[in-house]
């Protein structure tokens, strides 16, 4: 599930949220890179994580992800942001 990054961890508009704590913990821990970018998310949960670093596999066949209600993303439409 890329988002706007293509799945290379420097956004959060792929943010989910596992609604089942049983299988958040059977997912991989999240690395820095990712959790960077989770502390970025509209609507961060304990279970939140990006969709694009969830990897199919069959022990989470039934997994439930629920998208937050909001995303934040701040390279839309070709913007690039100015110096300060």
């Amino acid at each position: 599930m890329p988002g706007a990054c293509e799945g290379s961890l420097a956004c959060s508009t792929c943010h989910v949220i596992v609604t089942d704590m049983e299988y958040y913990n059977k997912l991989e821990d999240p690395t820095d890179e990712e959790n960077d970018m989770l502390d970025l998310a509209f609507g961060l949960t304990e279970t939140s994580r990006l969709g694009c670093q969830v990897i199919a596999k069959p022990e989470l066949n039934g997994m439930r992800l629920a998208l937050p209600a909001a995303t934040r993303n701040f390279a839309v439409d070709g913007y690039v942001p100015k110096p300060h």
